[in-house]
């Protein structure tokens, strides 16, 4: 009935599906098993894809060939570039989606992919043979044969959905909990552990008075993620909303929290310390008189609405008394109520680099199996799952990004040496090369190893090829190309910026704060004329690494710096807690686990570049 894959992944979520593409692209036989073919790519929570750090990762994914990028365009309602008025190294592009359209557009994806069949059952174990994955066994007792097995169960693994002091088994809502696997492996030998996550209600957007709500506008001119020409800029734009809970909102809430499973003691996993739920919210942040609730359109036509801000696991009537309290939401009608799941997974300190688990050889784990939260973690878990899964049934070496390589570097090299305690989410401040690591030069980091691996086609490497030469050309230009005081001097003032007493090059003008490409071409026609010949990203490259040639060169400094830290010891009683400047979290964790040397400190998860250097400052003294 089978034949004998090279590859099969269990899990049609954002990892399982970006784990079969791949794995297909790159020439294997791929199953993917999952338990309904109507929710392959169901986005379970918000519908949107990216933000900060999280659309870095989604532009890596498409800058080595995945899916991620393409599908989002193509599902796109909205776009913001997140983080503008800040530096380039926190720009990060995020998109609202349509729902429906993302899960279609991903599984017509899968299918037009050549070598990706697909079986819809529950998977119930494995199949292995001398300490290796050889297959599955689903849940009416079929085995299928394999060479590798990919495993992206998300919160479907033994998940248990909490509404208040109603709990039942399942994986999202409206479908089973997966059963049998968590056993097997624990059998076998693996650590296992209990993560928790949750979802906001969903309401019925014409119940709604936007009137009372502050209006949300996508990018006057948007960009998108893909680097290829597959995808095309918004045209339209759907609007999202921005309301407030308040005292009477938080009032009501606490009438049901003696019926939270949060804080009854049900709920036994840990969630996720920067996406809380609205209860806990509001008894971490007491003295906070409200908390922002976006009000998002689920997409282009339908009236249900994503309540961001809001998840929560308390009892229906209380969830419904209290939105009904929020601004706009007086005559709120609830589509379903918000929910927590609790699931297993599995600490990600058992995996390799390349995500095969050190105990069974040609077995892999990505997503939230491994302890992560959203869906850009997994999608890129996914993505080097299916590549190194491809990779080690044809007898090729694993496919590892260094942290200096990619966001996705950091996570996986986070996830398997410093392991994660609660959910992990990427930031910024995980990457000590943020500047590097860009969402605008995600293809010329990333194209050409995707290519040589045989996941970026020829047009994407030859497209990242001329983006690279072009940038040098124009960089080298405006090294050269020089500026006259009588032509701009007056511009400079209405910028105010200093004038200029002699000519100088458009290199160092670029070098001031105030002054970018966009304000040069005010200044003088012929270097308006000059510019115009190039392309948009072309110029913000340049101009980015112009500007920041400096910050970026002190950056690798510090780098080669903090390699060198694995002898810095650190005294046994060094007291964290007096050091005002450490983060919360930082001081938390190194007092709790008081490591012996910088280096250990700097693979403890949730201790960011900044605590270190100012560590180093103080054990200086």
């Amino acid at each position: 009935m089978f034949p004998i894959y090279d590859v099969i992944v269990v899990g049609a979520g954002h990892a399982g599906c970006e784990a079969a593409h791949a794995a297909a692209k790159m020439g294997s036989k791929v199953l993917l098993c999952t338990m309904n073919m109507n929710t392959i790519a169901q986005m379970s929570c918000n519908p949107a894809m990216g933000g900060v750090a999280k659309g870095q990762i989604v532009r890596e994914i498409d800058a080595l060939g995945g899916m991620s990028g393409i599908i989002s365009d193509k599902s796109m309602i909205q776009f913001r570039m997140l983080n503008r008025s800040k530096g380039p190294a926190m720009w990060s592009p995020r998109s609202q989606n349509d729902r429906m359209l993302f899960a279609e557009e991903w599984r017509l994806a899968l299918e037009q992919t050549p070598n990706v069949d697909f079986w819809q059952e529950m998977i119930s174990g494995l199949l292995i043979k001398d300490n290796k994955a050889v297959g599955v066994r689903t849940g009416i007792g079929i085995e299928i044969q394999s060479k590798s097995v990919v495993l992206t169960n998300g919160t479907f693994l033994n998940g248990i959905i909490h509404i208040g002091e109603k709990q039942f088994g399942g994986g999202r809502t409206g479908e089973a909990a997966a059963k049998g696997i968590t056993e097997q492996l624990v059998q076998l030998g693996f650590e296992a552990g209990r993560m928790k996550t949750g979802t906001p209600p969903r309401v019925d957007g014409r119940s709604l008075d936007y009137s009372k709500m502050e209006v949300q506008y996508g990018d006057e001119n948007p960009e998108k993620f893909s680097f290829s020409d597959a995808t095309s800029t918004l045209k339209n734009q759907r609007t999202c909303w921005i309301t407030y809970t308040n005292k009477e909102v938080h009032n009501t809430l606490e009438t049901g929290f003696d019926r939270s499973p949060m804080f009854n003691g049900r709920i036994q996993g840990l969630g996720p310390r920067y996406c809380p739920s609205i209860e806990d919210k509001i008894n971490r942040f007491a003295e906070r008189e409200r908390h922002q609730i976006f009000v998002e359109p689920e997409g282009w036509n339908t009236v249900e609405m994503y309540i961001n801000g809001f998840s929560t696991s308390l009892p229906e009537d209380v969830q419904y008394q209290a939105l009904r309290k929020i601004p706009g939401f007086e005559n709120a009608k609830m589509f379903r109520p918000g929910y927590a799941i609790e699931y297993d997974f599995f600490p990600p300190t058992q995996l390799k680099l390349s995500l095969e688990t050190h105990l069974i050889e040609n077995l892999f784990f990505a997503g939230q199996i491994n302890g992560t939260t959203g869906y850009e973690e997994a999608a890129s878990q996914g993505l080097m799952a299916g590549i190194n899964a491809s990779r080690k049934v044809h007898e090729r070496d694993p496919f590892v990004l260094k942290r200096s390589d990619a966001y996705i570097g950091v996570l996986i090299d986070d996830l398997i040496n410093k392991g994660t305690e609660e959910p992990y989410r990427m930031f910024t401040s995980r990457a000590e090369f943020r500047l590097l690591l860009r969402q605008d030069n995600a293809d010329l980091r990333l194209t050409q190893m995707g290519h040589k691996i045989g996941l970026a086609d020829d047009t994407r490497l030859e497209k990242m090829q001329d983006k690279k030469s072009d940038t040098a050309k124009l960089i080298n230009d405006l090294k050269q190309k020089k500026l006259s005081p009588d032509i701009i001097n007056e511009g400079l003032e209405g910028f105010e910026t200093a004038t200029i007493k002699e000519k100088v090059t458009v290199e160092k003008l670029l070098k001031r704060p105030q002054i970018g490409l966009t304000e040069i071409m005010d200044l003088d026609q012929d270097i308006k004329n000059y510019l115009s010949k190039y392309k948009k990203e072309v110029l913000e490259q340049a101009e980015i690494q112009i500007k920041y040639d400096s910050y970026i060169e002190k950056e690798q400094q510090m780098v080669e710096k903090l390699n060198n830290m694995e002898d810095y010891r650190i005294p046994i009683q060094f007291d964290y807690l007096t050091i005002t400047a450490l983060s919360a979290e930082g001081k938390q964790k190194l007092n709790k686990i008081k490591p012996e040397t910088l280096g250990q400190a700097s693979r403890i998860s949730g201790v960011t570049p900044a605590d270190l250097s100012i560590l180093t400052v103080y054990l200086g003294r």
